[in-house]
């Protein structure tokens, strides 16, 4: 069974979403009968390699919210990242575009080093506060999950899987996708949103059960928060 996953490396419910994930993954007996692969998605795909101001400034800007309203969101996020074991930082994010940080993945991919790679990526721009968008971060993330970084720093510099990342966000546009996480299960069944573990494992389920071409989706609320990020 085909498992494809759309995140954003600065979509915080992706983050949420992929331990939720892991939760229901791990009680679902074949699990191993799943192909999994990480899609791109960029939330922002015109934001500078690094962007000036705060995390909750950028919230509010966006969203047009008051500040205290965005710092109260970020405040509920690292809540609700707590409970899945997520450290959240924002006061220590430094924003920019993710495009390199998908080349990356792609990259790690083509090693065997996928899943290792998102969840480095992840941790190094939540809770380290890494700028995604320089090359010399990238290269020393991708030595820490066993890439050989000069291999790394080559495919960053030449432009490598750009085609691959613009491929993936293309088929979002297919589905209709404009919020992430969400996880598509052999093209007929939708997630959107960083659903509850027990929402994923009963659409895993359902999915392995059925064999009619029946699509559903979770419910997915707009902006970034109560459970996805969307553009």
């Amino acid at each position: 069974m085909k498992l494809e996953i759309w995140s954003d490396i600065a979509c915080p419910w992706c983050y949420v979403g992929k331990r939720r994930f892991e939760q229901a993954l791990a009680s679902f007996p074949e699990r191993d009968s799943l192909e999994i692969t990480w899609r791109s998605f960029e939330l922002d795909p015109s934001a500078p390699r690094v962007r000036p101001g705060t995390a909750a400034e950028h919230l509010a800007g966006k969203y047009r919210l008051p500040l205290e309203r965005a710092e109260a969101m970020n405040a509920n996020m690292t809540t609700q990242g707590a409970k899945e074991g997520i450290e959240f930082n924002f006061d220590r994010l430094r924003m920019g575009n993710t495009f390199d940080a998908h080349r990356l993945i792609h990259y790690a991919a083509s090693e065997g080093r996928r899943t290792e790679m998102v969840e480095r990526l992840f941790k190094a721009y939540f809770t380290e506060g890494a700028p995604l968008g320089d090359h010399e971060v990238l290269v020393t993330l991708a030595g820490d999950v066993g890439l050989d970084a000069a291999a790394a720093r080559s495919a960053l510099e030449s432009g490598a899987f750009a085609d691959a990342v613009r491929a993936d966000e293309e088929r979002a546009r297919g589905f209709g996708i404009t919020g992430v996480p969400f996880f598509a299960i052999d093209e007929r069944y939708g997630i959107s949103g960083a659903q509850s573990p027990e929402v994923i494992l009963a659409a895993l389920q359902q999915a392995w059960a059925e064999a009619s071409p029946v699509e559903t989706h979770a419910p997915r609320a707009d902006g970034c928060e109560d459970g996805s990020c969307s553009i």
